[in-house]
């Protein structure tokens, strides 16, 4: 293949649906950088279903270099999704701005380099507290190395070589910057989706392949360096077919065994599963394998080596997360007709019983969203534009949700104000003080006032070990989360809600509300209710069917 010294507009589209390609196959390894062991790993699917959008949107766009910057541009603020779904759209916004401004109908060297400059500069400008060892330092990173390039000259691919090489060791970095991603053992999730961006430009420029997906979560800077380079060695199966029906266990471990034992190890494997991946060298292994036999899974690592870091994840109950969110997304509740109102609330929410008590607190759309889920500002909008007022409050009850929120103003002629609500508890205070008749500023500050009154909390239950401030966690441990981190860790969901409240209740409380979520029992709020009246006898208690996923109980105290 010709190595390309310029791109023209059919080029950068390739290159926007090379990266869509990479982030779906990669989405599920990025969702696992997470450094909280909550079940809310989701910027790999963040990031994927920004880029999806932006490749629809691509579809009917003409095809003159402005008009595809523009449809990236507009695509990537529509399709947002959570947090790093916003930071991805200020840069691939920032980028194609950039190009935009050049007036040239193709992207050289120079105009790339500039390009990922701007981008950079730009995803700075749009965190309001920005921190180093994230992606907003690989952006940056891989941003200068790309200047450095063409400023010495370079060829477009010299320059995308360099931003490259330059990303990836600020990647690496990213866990000496940032003491949870160290403590995690991990890099940073949003910088590992970013650089998929740069192998896409690589693919169309050199004909170079995308890198293939890993389970790798890089807990050494070697196997981080290793994965989807020549380096690296996987082996498949073959089981294109195979699926959880038959393999029920994900078993992930690092492996310490010299270089010449790895070839009999994967053969062992290869009887006991599929999807296996094993990735590094020089006596360091990432394993990968789906498998219904754990035990000799590991064993077959400890007659050659040294396992660590094992991490057994039960695949049916992916599945049935996975089938919440696809069900919910599929079959929304349909809204009753409404009386047209001063301001409208739009909220986010997931579970049955959580829509039901908000639509009695006067809400009029409920989006399905939430932890793991997070709405794009396409639906965000959509919600908006249904209600039925000219001004509307959005409380997205989850924080990964309200910088999205915030940019749906923009693209509205409607009046939306966020109060930006971090859980359901937030939102069912600030919701009483709403009053449908005021204009939405007037709202917006009541309701964000009584949702300050409110002091939160959640129950679930951790998807692998860490450690934190109150102890060390192992993976099926229910944690007790505050909104300044987990108080309590308990093997039982009861004694990790009892231990949360122990932590959390004050003089001045008056009221606890108790929303139960799916893995709630009878038994389990009795043991709260009765713990609470025995210590707490001026508190009272009030119980709310929910029904929402992942988490157990969410808490309120007023």
């Amino acid at each position: 293949m010709t190595v390309l010294e310029r791109l023209d507009a059919d080029d950068l589209r390739r290159v926007i649906i090379g990266f869509r390609d990479a982030l779906r196959a990669h989405r599920e390894g990025i969702n696992r950088l997470n450094v909280y062991p909550v079940p809310d790993g989701d910027t790999g699917s963040n990031m994927t279903g920004t880029v999806e959008f932006v490749v629809e949107t691509l579809d009917g766009a003409d095809r003159e270099l402005a008009a595809t910057c523009k449809a990236i541009g507009q695509g990537a603020l529509m399709g947002a999704r959570g947090n790093s779904g916003l930071i991805l759209c200020k840069i691939l916004r920032g980028f194609t701005e950039s190009v935009a401004a050049s007036g040239s109908s193709e992207l050289d060297a120079a105009i790339v380099s500039a390009a990922l400059e701007v981008a950079a500069k730009g995803a700075y400008e749009a965190v309001g507290d920005p921190k180093e060892g994230t992606i907003l330092t690989v952006v940056r990173e891989a941003a200068d190395g790309a200047v450095a390039a063409a400023a010495a000259g370079g060829s477009l691919v010299e320059v995308l070589d360099r931003a490259r090489v330059e990303g990836h060791a600020s990647l690496a970095r990213t866990p000496e910057l940032l003491p949870e991603l160290a403590a995690a053992g991990v890099v940073d999730a949003g910088g590992a989706g970013l650089l998929l961006l740069i192998d896409a430009f690589l693919t169309v420029v050199d004909g170079r392949p995308l890198p293939e997906a890993s389970v790798t979560e890089a807990e050494a800077d070697k196997i981080l360096v290793e994965v989807g380079a020549a380096g690296g060695t996987e082996h498949d199966h073959g089981h294109a077919g195979g699926g959880i029906a038959d393999l029920r266990y994900e078993v992930m471990y690092i492996l310490e065994a010299p270089d010449a034992a790895i070839p009999g190890f994967k053969d062992v494997w290869t009887g006991l599963g599929d999807s296996i991946v094993v990735v590094g060298g020089e006596g360091l292994w990432n394993c990968h394998i789906h498998t219904d036999d754990i035990g000799p899974a590991v064993e077959a690592a400890i007659e050659i080596g040294k396992p660590s870091r094992i991490r057994v994840t039960d695949l049916l109950d992916e599945v049935e997360e996975e089938r919440w969110v696809r069900e919910a997304g599929e079959h929304p509740e349909v809204e009753a007709p409404q009386h047209r109102v001063t301001t409208a609330v739009v909220a986010v929410a997931t579970g049955d019983g959580i829509r039901r008590i908000f639509h009695s607190l006067g809400v009029q759309q409920v989006l399905t969203g939430g932890q793991s889920m997070n709405p794009s500002t396409s639906q965000l909008l959509e919600a908006v534009e249904a209600a039925p007022a000219d001004e509307v409050v959005i409380l997205p009850n989850n924080k990964n949700i309200i910088a999205v929120a915030e940019e749906v103003d923009a693209t509205t002629t409607k009046t939306v104000r966020v109060v930006p609500t971090r859980g359901i508890p937030e939102g069912f205070a600030a919701l009483l003080a709403y009053d449908p008749d005021a204009p939405s500023d007037e709202n917006a500050a009541e309701m964000a006032e009584s949702a300050a009154n409110v002091v939160a909390g959640e129950v679930t239950r951790a998807v692998r070990a860490s450690t934190c401030e109150v102890g060390p966690i192992a993976e099926g441990d229910y944690l007790g989360i505050a909104r300044h981190g987990i108080r309590a860790v308990a093997p039982s969901v009861a004694d990790a809600a009892i231990g949360l409240l122990a932590e959390l209740l004050a003089e001045e409380h008056e009221i606890v509300t108790l929303i139960e979520g799916e893995g709630a029992t009878a038994g389990d709020t009795r043991r709260i209710t009765e713990w609470l009246s025995e210590q707490h006898p001026d508190v009272s208690a009030e119980i709310h069917h929910g029904g929402q996923p992942l988490y157990p109980y969410f808490l309120g105290l007023e």
